[in-house]
């Protein structure tokens, strides 16, 4: 949700004021798919655990159950590539709407003639890429 993240801008009409500016886009959704994704994925797994480990003779003696197991398995996989696609999407979304190049062009105070502005450092995703891999 990058419209509720303000910061703040020079302004040169008066030396010591700014003015605020806000982000544009929300890529929350791709993230919180991914998350809950994975909680679920995590509480079937403790289930099927309890369910190997202490009912183990249920398990085998039923034929429904491994195939009901089976389905639902490929199921979290399925979902689990397209939640990782999603998240990998929106990770790029956020990069491009966080971009030095993107911010300094959406800065009216750097459209002037002789403004020159800087962004600095671009910022460090290393560990968002990583969680998309």
């Amino acid at each position: 949700r990058l419209y509720q993240i303000p910061f703040e801008m020079p302004d040169c009409e008066g030396a010591s004021e700014t003015r605020s500016l806000h982000l544009v886009g929300d890529f929350s959704a791709p993230a919180e798919f991914f998350v809950t994704l994975g909680v679920f994925s995590f509480l079937y797994t403790m289930a099927a655990l309890v369910l190997y480990l202490r009912f183990h003779s249920l398990y085998g003696e039923n034929k429904k159950l491994p195939f009901a197991d089976f389905c639902i398995t490929v199921c979290f996989a399925f979902f689990w590539l397209v939640a990782a696609a999603a998240w990998g999407k929106g990770l790029t979304d956020v990069k491009a709407a966080t971009q030095p190049a993107s911010l300094i062009a959406a800065m009216a105070v750097c459209q002037g003639e002789e403004v020159v502005c800087s962004a600095g450092t671009t910022p460090a995703m290393g560990l968002a890429n990583i969680s998309v891999v």
